[in-house]
């Protein structure tokens, strides 16, 4: 039986995404706050806290890798999860859940021997010199460790926040951030670990979120429960085909941070670790202003996706509509302070003046069309929320692999030097956000409106 707190058909739509929504973003902004704390303490280590940065910067691509391999899961999965339950299968529901967390454990095992044993040589190859070898490596190989707990953690939450309990999903969030924070200083400074306190104390979280997250799905409070190990073969190819879209975000943006330290490295001069590091502090800020839109966004998802199983179509336009508004408004709003006043977000991380001075030149570039996110952001969910897999994949192909990095290689060379690889994310925040946004009304927002 559903709870009215699972059942998204009833109630108005803008409230339902903002008591799904609003939980997630609180639980972000926890999250980032800690990712904040953890590279201002990086930041702050005596004598290598720049070195460190930069070696934090050459293991995102990788990180970002891992965190793929949670959405290859978690995005088909608890979409496809969503639409049986609107469609009032539950039974299929939970088979489709069972598959995506034993493929995760699988996924897990695999990345955590094939990333280990590779390590030395990607991370040199992805920007790592001889001065920034011995941070990067030092806290990736501890974080690598942990990418069971982390897929769990990051893969499984969406199937709580789905079943209508965002508090939970926050909860699982919060343990992990606050504990994290809390060991941060003692495994970095306390214990004298340094970078490698930092990943350990990562890790430590994740796994402490992860057994939140697979106690309460056990439990007999979700309407759909984890009840054991099983992959579903009539449901997996399902899973997959529409969970390479979140899967393919990730690793396009994995594709685009690797050639954007090979870029930086090569166009940079004396200067590279520098730009590397001004890149690493460009993704932390982004995290933060891509933090609001992304908890509506997602809680778009799940309402759209029930009630497209519920073929209630007017709720779904009403949906589309509300994520679009609260994108420009957030979005308009974080752009403006950048552009304005740049740098105190930065000395957040270092009291390096040469590394801020450097970022906030670099920032400017690269979020010069920010606005512009929120009409991909708004596409992107709906072709996923209602299960269009070609076209959510070839959205995220387009902006990442298509436009931004043949620019990122081709820009520096045209005359625009070390700026050119910023330039080139500007770029196709235009392009690629309009070709998405334009394609998702005249495909989908527009028969839905008709109902």
């Amino acid at each position: 039986m559903r709870t009215q707190s699972s059942d998204f058909s009833q109630g108005k739509v803008s409230s339902l995404i903002l008591s799904l929504g609003l939980p997630l973003m609180l639980a972000e902004l926890v999250n980032v706050l800690y990712n904040i704390v953890d590279r201002v303490y990086i930041g702050h280590i005596a004598g290598t806290g720049t070195t460190a940065l930069t070696g934090l910067g050459v293991c995102f691509p990788l990180i970002t890798l891992i965190g793929a391999f949670s959405n290859l899961f978690s995005t088909g999965g608890a979409t496809l999860s969503t639409i049986a339950r609107g469609e009032g299968n539950d039974e299929k529901a939970a088979r489709i859940m069972e598959t995506s967390f034993t493929a995760l454990l699988i996924t897990g095992a695999v990345l955590t021997f094939l990333l280990y044993i590779t390590a030395p040589v990607t991370l040199r190859w992805l920007g790592g010199d001889d001065e920034t070898m011995p941070a990067a490596l030092g806290y990736f190989r501890i974080y690598v460790v942990g990418t069971i707990p982390v897929l769990i953690s990051l893969g499984m939450n969406p199937f709580i926040t789905s079943q209508g309990f965002p508090g939970v999903g926050m909860t699982t969030v919060i343990i992990g951030a606050a504990l994290n924070i809390v060991l941060d200083p003692v495994l970095i400074f306390g214990l004298g670990m340094g970078i490698r306190g930092a990943a350990l104390a990562t890790i430590l979280s994740q796994i402490v979120s992860a057994l939140w997250v697979v106690r309460f799905l056990r439990s007999k409070k979700p309407p759909v429960r984890l009840r054991r190990l099983a992959i579903d073969h009539t449901q997996l190819g399902g899973i997959l085909k529409l969970g390479v879209t979140g899967f393919t975000f990730k690793v396009t943006n994995s594709v685009t941070q690797a050639a954007v330290n090979i870029m930086l490295k090569q166009w940079g001069g004396e200067l590279s670790t520098l730009y590397i590091g001004a890149m690493s502090l460009i993704n932390s800020l982004r995290e933060i202003m891509s933090l609001p839109i992304n908890g509506v966004a997602a809680a778009g998802q799940s309402v759209m996706s029930f009630n497209y199983g519920a073929k209630k179509y007017s709720r779904v336009s009403d949906s589309i509509r509300f994520i679009l508004l609260c994108g420009l408004g957030i979005n308009t709003i974080m752009w403006a302070a950048v552009m304005i006043i740049p740098a105190p977000f930065f000395r957040l991380f270092t009291s390096d003046k040469q590394l801020v001075d450097v970022t906030v030149d670099c920032a400017r570039i690269y979020f010069g069309a920010f606005p512009f996110m929120s009409l991909q952001l708004t596409g992107q969910s709906t072709f996923v929320a209602l299960n269009y897999p070609k076209h959510a994949l070839f959205f995220s192909m387009l902006r990442k692999i298509v436009l931004v990095v043949p620019l990122t290689l081709l820009l520096p060379a045209l005359g625009f030097g070390v700026h050119g690889v910023f330039r080139a994310e500007f770029i196709s925040q235009i392009v690629g956000a309009t070709a998405c946004f334009t394609t998702m009304y005249l495909v989908v927002w527009r028969r839905m409106k008709q109902g």
